[in-house]
């Protein structure tokens, strides 16, 4: 069985190849060259594994890119996320690209805050009206990165439930398919509020969250200050910060057989966006975040620069691999669920995504 790696960057896509032991790694690059890449998809659904590549072109614009040959050749859909011309909008990111409940859809976000769904696995989007329409969405404000959806989180197997979040605006849900959506962000704090609102119905800011599909009213957030869970499908949040080094940081990734461990990569904090200490750590909890342990054997003693949102992930081999990507353009790899680490490419530009499967 071979195993796919793709790595999106600030300028272009790289895509790795390796068997299923993942020791030696063969690399193409770059795709699109010079242009942002924030979001990728190994789709494994069909007959063929199709990927998925958001790019920011500065002569096309933001597009999907696909190809179903392994990146040998791909097709471009310029003004495939588009929005309608009766809306005073343009998107300049493509920050999220995920599988859908039902064959054949995908779900997009953006930089503006919007959900897009795809219904032909991937060539053309439709913009989700019911979430754009929101009465709080005049009140989102953009993070340090931009105002971008860069959670979607469809339900394993209720095709009307999806959970989406976006910075800053927090946690939003909706139960019938996108039409209506409800905040959920119950006991996140908003950390950069005054004291007496710290914790409003929205507005927080969340870098990313995660869930296992086995198990999917539990859900796993990384927020800009906290580490949370919820077991009520959002309902109602709780801290896991206990334990690690710092509550900051960005992506926040679930084990792919085990929906009691969950993985983090904590930084310094919002003026440090650094490791603490700058010693690289990956940090995994094998009780839903009641207890954390540091991995970080084979990893580098220092790095300087941060992991971003979407810079790890794992895949679905049976003895799990986990993939961090830093902004220095390094990718390690761990096919031990997180024991051993290992350097499979350098030197390339900030690493801004990162997608791995088995095919």
């Amino acid at each position: 069985m071979a195993t796919v790696l793709m790595v999106g960057t600030r300028k272009g896509l790289w895509i790795g190849r390796s068997d299923d032991d993942r020791r030696e790694w063969d690399f193409t690059g770059p795709h699109f060259d010079m242009e942002e890449v924030y979001s990728c998809l190994i789709d494994t659904r069909g007959e063929r594994p199709r990927l998925l590549a958001g790019a920011s072109s500065s002569w096309l614009g933001p597009q999907v890119r696909r190809s179903d040959d392994l990146g040998a050749t791909w097709q471009e859909t310029p003004g495939s996320v588009r929005f309608p011309e009766a809306h005073d909008a343009s998107v300049e990111r493509i920050w999220q690209l995920v599988p859908g409940t039902e064959a054949g859809v995908v779900w997009a976000g953006t930089e503006p805050g919007a959900v897009w769904r795809s219904a032909d696995a991937g060539e053309t989007f439709a913009l989700v009206e019911g979430l754009w329409n929101h009465p709080h969405r005049t009140q989102w404000d953009a993070g340090y990165g931009g105002q971008a959806f860069h959670t979607v989180l469809p339900h394993p197997s209720d095709p009307g439930s999806v959970t989406a979040a976006i910075s800053t605006g927090g946690v939003y849900q909706s139960a019938d398919g996108g039409t209506t959506w409800a905040p959920r962000n119950a006991g996140i704090k908003a950390e950069f509020m005054p004291g007496e609102v710290q914790y409003p119905e929205f507005g927080q800011c969340v870098h990313k969250v995660a869930r296992h599909p086995s198990r999917p009213e539990r859900m796993f957030l990384q927020n800009h200050g906290g580490v949370y869970r919820s077991e009520d499908h959002g309902a109602s949040w709780h801290s896991i910060a206990d334990g690690l080094p710092s509550d900051f940081g960005f992506p926040v990734v679930v084990h792919p057989h085990d929906a009691d461990t969950v993985y983090v990569f904590p930084l310094g904090q919002a003026w440090a966006r650094y490791p603490v200490d700058a010693r690289p750590l990956v940090w995994r909890s094998h009780d839903a975040g009641d207890s954390w342990e540091p991995l970080g054997k084979g990893l580098p003693e220092q790095l300087w620069v941060g992991v971003m949102r979407d810079a790890m992930c794992t895949d679905a081999h049976p003895s799990a691999g986990v993939y961090v990507g830093a902004r220095n353009g390094a990718v390690w790899a761990s096919a031990d669920s997180g024991e051993s680490w290992q350097q499979v490419v350098a030197n390339l530009p900030d690493v801004m995504c990162v997608r791995a499967a088995a095919v």
